[in-house]
């Protein structure tokens, strides 16, 4: 429907914020299609080119940037989407503040590179840490005008900006990879990925930032973004102590099977998690103070969530062995039981990514922060005797636990803020995972008849899941008011609106 403006003028009405969130997951949703579709192809051609041993050193060395990133993380960008009205005044002292941290962490990069490489006992990882330190740079001179595409659900402009990143990295990697046939192809990737990333945010952001920092805005964007970076770190410990134990522990080769496992079985939770982040953070901290609209929007994003994520994790989880001797080749086989165990803690990650932008947006990020010490705990006193027994699975089986027990706090916690009622929770969670049980089973059984080791085979078998999943899906909608279609129909609806 048009409207007549003051001139006597048609024009269109001003979106509502769930018109806004729609279109945004929209291009969100294809930022994510898109990105995984590069990373496929990319992981896919390096992974018969390269060694494990070459992921495990690339691994060795994203690991100690993500240290020191993580262990100096302001939390200034979550700080400004969930800010109410204008923050331009706050633009340049975020930007100065972030200059100044990437300058100080290449320098820091560069100190830490021979203590990295003895850390790990293995000394070819000093270059590799040295030169990854130049991304510190680029990152640090990245436009923070940025945060408007997320703040404003301008949402395409991210998509440009991040896909423009993501074509760099696959337009080096590969062609590296084939002529040097080494662990340098990963590493010109990411400073090509990074750099025109911070190049792209200044041709398509309007904002101009200046060397210019307000101590008392500073203040203010840090004591919201203590708790993020607190839980950061938290985070960080948690899912990168992994690696790290793998690595020092196990070793590189060891490493290099267990980030592939982690990557490919949590495909789901990893673009729903961050996917949601992007959209929901700034929608839910429009609405933060009608508590109904909250309510609603959740359970919306969980049914959502639980509906995509819990079927292919699902899937992952039973075609494993399938997938990866089919796409990496059968020198990765070892992976695959980690794999599996790892497509079970994405699944359970998949729902606890719904959960921390409710606390986010509500302004209680501390809640995130205790619940995550509580699965680093966990996982602290799980994953030495569980690796000693079973190696880089029992690293997976310990992530798993630490991750299930986590969300079952969150999921109170989530509860207990939106007022969304245990039942209604449970039975959008529920349901999809009944339904997805009867895949991996049905799977399962025609595994026993089928070969699946050809593309033609697998992709049988994945058609077939999908239609049962819908089949019973239907059911639910019709007998046990599931919803599903009308959620769906909804979102069509506006989409030929629009």
């Amino acid at each position: 429907m048009e409207l007549k403006n003051n001139n006597g003028e048609w024009s269109k009405p001003i979106e509502s914020l769930s018109q806004k969130a729609v279109r945004g997951g929209i291009w969100i949703f294809a930022l994510r299609i898109t990105n995984k579709l590069f990373r496929l192809v990319r992981t896919v051609i390096l992974a018969r080119v390269l060694a494990p041993h070459d992921f495990g050193l690339m691994g060795i060395a994203i690991l100690a940037m993500v240290v020191i990133e993580t262990f100096s993380h302001t939390g200034f960008n979550i700080a400004l989407i969930q800010k109410k009205g204008n923050i331009d005044e706050y633009l340049d002292t975020a930007w100065v503040a972030q200059v100044i941290r990437g300058i100080i962490l290449f320098g820091i990069l560069l100190a830490a590179a021979p203590f990295v490489a003895a850390f790990f006992n293995i000394p070819r990882a000093t270059d590799i840490v040295r030169v990854i330190a130049i991304a510190m740079l680029f990152k640090g001179f990245t436009n923070t005008g940025t945060i408007y595409f997320q703040k404003n659900f301008e949402f395409n402009k991210l998509y440009v900006h991040q896909i423009s990143a993501n074509i760099a990295d696959l337009a080096v990697a590969i062609p590296a990879a084939l002529i040097l046939r080494s662990v340098w192809a990963l590493v010109f990737g990411l400073l090509a990925s990074h750099l025109v990333g911070c190049i792209t945010s200044y041709i398509i952001s309007p904002f101009r930032p200046r060397m210019n920092i307000d101590w008392k805005k500073f203040k203010e964007l840090f004591g919201f973004g203590r708790w993020i970076l607190g839980s950061g770190i938290l985070v960080f410990l948690i899912t990168q102590g992994d690696d790290a134990f793998v690595g020092k522990i196990l070793g590189a080769t060891a490493l290099g099977f267990y980030l592939m496992a982690y990557t490919l079985s949590n495909l789901a939770a990893t673009e729903i998690s961050e996917a949601l982040s992007i959209v929901t953070i700034p929608a839910y901290s429009k609405i933060q103070d009608n508590l109904n609209k909250l309510k609603d929007a959740y359970l919306k994003v969980l049914q959502l969530t639980a509906f995509i994520s819990i079927p292919i994790s699902g899937g992952i989880f039973i075609l494993a062995p399938e997938l990866t001797s089919t796409f990496l080749g059968d020198k990765w086989m070892p992976m695959v039981p980690a794999m599996q165990a790892l497509a079970l803690a994405g699944l359970v990650r998949s729902i606890a990514s719904t959960t921390v932008p409710v606390f986010y947006a509500a302004g209680k990020p501390r809640i995130e922060t205790k619940w995550q010490i509580v699965r680093l705990l966990v996982l602290a006193a799980l994953i030495y005797p569980f690796s000693i027994k079973w190696g880089i699975l029992g690293v997976s089986i310990a992530v798993l636990l630490s991750i299930f027990v986590s969300n079952i706090g969150f999921s109170i916690m989530v509860i207990k803020i939106t007022k969304c009622g245990a039942k209604n929770f449970n039975k959008l969670i529920i349901l999809p995972l009944i339904n997805a049980m009867i895949i991996v089973l049905s799977i399962f059984v025609l595994k026993t008849h089928i070969n699946a080791t050809g593309i033609l085979s697998l992709l049988l078998l994945v058609c077939i899941g999908i239609l049962i999943y819908l089949g019973i899906t239907y059911l639910f909608d019709r007998y046990l008011n599931y919803g599903m279609q009308s959620l769906i129909k909804e979102n069509i609806s506006y989409l030929k609106r629009n």
